[in-house]
């Protein structure tokens, strides 16, 4: 598979509610100001094959919020892995490391470098290549530390094991036909096209939302209907040919006509205890255990690492077209606030999905839709969401997001909303004249050059009144839909990285726009 879709791994994690926990991190994060942003990094765990030729991996660098870096560092120690791996800079790019001592690289770019809590992967790549008689079993410690000017430097350490080298590639695309609700049955295929054994396997999943779990099975693991992982203590001989039939069913929720897709890959045991080992220092659960009985291919387990010397291969898809009529209705929220001369009041606006189909997006990353507020006469936005931005007329000032003042703003929300599920922001106005009935509006699927959900089943419903200061009659009001908000969980997806035997999965960040559900 292509190294941009190996890097799709879980990418829906953020809509469904994972968001804050992937916030956790493992080292202490720090900066110079007590009150400012906080650094952190991580380097993945490593498993290197023996003789072979390395893999290639970089440390994530993260920021408790989004911030610009100045002489933004990181070195790599490989003092631990004395007798067991050599590290260097990948070539092929720009050097922006040196060597001040043996086994230490130093590398830092010479321009601004944006860092956000999601995690930046890279942009340093090094090769970790075993030493030559290093054998399966060896291990040391790589120490990684990032630092940027006035910021302290923070320290991960991270393990690099030398393994026996397996070869495991992935079966043919699936495709299947089906209706929302309809149950339907996915074929799980392996080979070993290598000439080693493969003591057992681990699949690890990302579907589209709509593609939910028809079993649950004591080897796979689930969070909700989402199937996350199944683990296969299986011998996989040079040659052989592995399959399981994977039970599924549409989500009643799907939208139609339409569809939905599915990556898996797989992994070696110990190459997937990395892969736990990262998600844990990131709060994300790999989910829990079914309890209707084993999915099988065989059944024997080795206790030997192994690391996969060609991850290109690993991973299948897919493709459900989903027949029939499901569509969705997204409805403008507005707001009504009160106060006098001189108040700051908070306005809350956003939209609710009516269904009664979910919109999920999160695959392309594209907005659902876009808001466009127009801020009440006598009142003035001092606090806006951060990315939202200024609009006059049909022009977007894309290079002040979050500034105050502006008359009118375009907001866009994440790339996924349930059935049912409202999403709302925030906007602090200050009453700088009492004028009763003074209306702005909330405009949702508003029209722009760019992706987003064309398909609403009641475009009446798309305008929504702020009004500020209403009379007891409302003043001219009524026609517009004015509902209330709620609050909850982010919705805007997440990002987590992870290199296993040289490929990148990445949970990738959807849309800036931060509305709560």
């Amino acid at each position: 598979m292509s190294n941009k879709l190996a890097r799709r791994w879980l990418a829906g994690l953020g809509a469904i509610g994972l968001t804050g926990a992937m916030l956790a991190t493992t080292t202490a994060p720090a900066s110079a100001d007590p009150s400012g942003p906080e650094l952190d990094v991580y380097f993945n765990n490593t498993l290197v094959a023996a003789g072979g030729n390395g893999t290639v991996d970089a440390a994530i660098l993260y920021a408790s919020e989004p911030t610009v870096l100045h002489e933004a560092t990181v070195t790599y120690d490989a003092t631990g892995l004395a007798g067991v791996a050599e590290i260097a800079e990948e070539d092929g790019g720009v050097p922006y490391c040196t060597t001040p001592s043996t086994n230490v690289l130093v590398c830092q770019v010479p321009y601004e470098l944006e860092v956000e809590e999601w995690g930046l992967h890279g942009p340093f790549d090094i090769v970790i290549t075993p030493m030559a008689g290093a054998v399966s079993g060896d291990e040391g410690t790589l120490k990684v530390s990032f630092g940027a000017a006035g910021f302290e430097t923070v320290t991960h350490d991270a393990t690099v094991r030398v393994g026996e080298g397996v070869d495991l590639a992935a079966g043919a695309t699936a495709k299947v036909t089906t209706a929302p609700g309809e149950a339907f049955t996915s074929r799980l295929a392996v080979r070993n096209v290598g000439t080693t054994t493969a003591k057992g396997t681990t699949a690890v999943f990302f579907n589209d939302y709509a593609i939910r779990a028809g079993k649950k099975f004591s080897n796979c693991t689930y969070v909700g209907d989402e199937l996350r992982s199944c683990r296969f203590d299986t011998d996989l001989e040079p040659g052989g040919a592995y399959t399981a039939a994977l039970p599924y069913r549409l989500g009643a929720d799907a939208a139609a006509p339409g569809g939905a897709y599915g990556e898996m890959g797989w992994m070696t045991p110990a190459e997937f205890e990395n892969f736990r080992t990262y998600l844990d220092s990131r709060g994300v659960s790999i989910g829990q255990p079914g309890t209707d009985g084993e999915l099988t291919l065989s059944s024997t387990m080795g206790t030997l690492a192994q690391v996969d010397t060609d991850p290109t291969n690993n991973w299948s898809y897919l493709e459900v077209t989903v027949t029939g009529e499901n569509g969705a209705d997204l409805a403008a929220i507005g707001d009504t606030v009160s106060g006098e001369a001189g108040d700051t009041v908070t306005a809350t606006v956003g939209f609710q999905n009516n269904g009664p189909a979910t919109i999920d997006a999160t695959r392309s990353g594209s907005s659902i839709t876009r808001l466009d507020l127009t801020v009440p006469a006598g009142t003035t936005a001092v606090e806006v969401p951060a990315d939202c931005v200024p609009m006059n007329g049909d022009e977007v000032d894309w290079e002040h997001p979050g500034k105050t003042g502006a008359a009118a703003y375009r907001c866009y929300a994440g790339s996924f909303v349930a059935a049912g599920e409202k999403q709302t922001v925030d906007f602090a106005l200050r009453i700088d004249k009492v004028i009763n009935n003074a209306t702005g509006t909330v405009r949702i699927n508003a029209k722009c050059q760019c992706e987003g959900w064309d398909k609403d089943l009641d475009p009446a419903n798309d305008l929504a009144k702020l009004m500020v200061n209403p009379t007891d009659d409302g003043g001219e009001g009524g026609m517009l839909p004015v509902t209330g908000s709620s609050a909850g969980i982010i919705a805007g997806a997440g990002a987590l990285l992870l290199t296993a035997g040289g490929v990148s999965f990445v949970i990738a960040r959807r849309r800036r726009m931060r509305f709560v559900a």
